[in-house]
C-alpha cells in the first residue's frame, strides 16, 4: 500500500468550474478560431477547452451554423464605422466602412466563405447596418432602396472576400491562372474579337484595391437611382 501523502489535496478545495454563457464560448471559440483556424472550432473541441460535454453547449448554440455567426458577429467589432475616409461625400464614406468590412473578411479567410451562408444577428452586426443605412439616408438614397441596396452591399464585400480566400489558398495556381488569361487577352483575334482586343489593357488594369472600391461606388450609384418594384395591386 502506497504511503499517504503529507499534504494530501482535497477534491472539494479545487475552483468551480465557470459557468457557461453563450459569450464565454463565443470568445473561446474566436479564441481556436485565431490560434488554429476555423476547421479547429468544432463543438467537441470546444467542449475540451470549456471542460464540459458536447451536449451541454447546444443548450447556448444551436449549430454549428449559428456558432460561425456568432463568430463573424464578433469579429465585426473590428470594422470601422467611421472610416480613414472622412471626408464631406457620403458615398466615399460608405466605401470606406465596406473596405473596413471586406478587410476583416480578408484577415479571417475561412470565416469569409463560411460568412456567405452564416448570417449574423448579433450587435456588432446590427451596428455595421444601422450604419450603412444612415449614410445611404444622408445621401437622400430613398428608403425602400437603401433596405434592399445594404444587402446587395454586404453580400459583394463578402463574395469578394471569399473568393479572394480562395484564390490565396493556393498562390502559384492563382498567378498562372492569371498569366493564362493575361496571354489570352493579349493574343487574342482582333478580327474575330475586336472588342476585346481593344479593350485588353484596360480588363486587366487596377490595383484590387481600385476595382473593390470601384465596385462599391457602381453599386452606391445603382442603388440611389434604381426604385424598388412596387407591389401589384391584390
Amino acid at each position: 500500500m502506497p504511503p499517504r501523502s503529507r499534504n494530501p489535496i482535497s477534491r472539494r478545495e479545487r475552483p468551480a468550474k465557470p459557468a457557461l454563457t453563450r459569450a464565454g464560448i463565443v470568445a473561446t471559440a474566436v479564441e481556436i478560431l485565431r490560434a488554429e483556424g476555423l476547421a479547429k472550432v468544432t463543438m467537441r473541441r470546444l467542449a475540451q477547452e470549456l471542460d464540459t460535454g458536447p451536449a451541454s453547449l447546444y443548450v447556448y448554440v444551436a449549430n454549428t451554423d449559428e456558432l460561425h455567426a456568432a463568430i463573424l458577429d464578433d469579429l465585426l467589432g473590428e470594422v470601422d464605422l467611421e472610416t480613414a475616409a472622412r471626408g464631406d461625400d457620403w458615398r466615399e464614406r460608405l466605401v470606406g466602412v465596406l473596405s473596413s468590412y471586406t478587410l476583416v473578411l480578408f484577415t479571417h479567410p475561412e470565416l469569409a466563405r463560411a460568412a456567405l451562408v452564416a448570417r449574423p444577428s448579433g450587435e456588432n452586426y446590427l451596428r455595421l447596418l444601422e450604419r450603412l443605412l444612415a449614410l445611404l439616408d444622408e445621401g437622400g438614397v430613398p428608403a425602400a432602396q437603401a433596405a434592399w441596396g445594404v444587402d446587395i452591399l454586404l453580400q459583394s464585400a463578402t463574395a469578394t472576400a471569399a473568393e479572394a480566400s480562395t484564390r490565396a489558398q493556393s498562390q502559384a495556381r492563382a498567378q498562372q491562372q492569371w498569366d493564362a488569361m493575361t496571354r489570352a487577352l493579349h493574343e487574342v483575334d482582333g478580327q474575330a474579337y475586336p472588342q476585346v482586343h481593344a479593350l485588353a489593357d484596360q480588363l486587366l488594369s487596377g490595383t484590387p484595391q481600385e476595382r473593390l472600391s470601384w465596385n462599391f461606388r457602381m453599386l452606391i450609384n445603382g442603388i440611389a437611382s434604381t426604385p424598388v418594384p412596387q407591389p401589384l395591386p391584390s
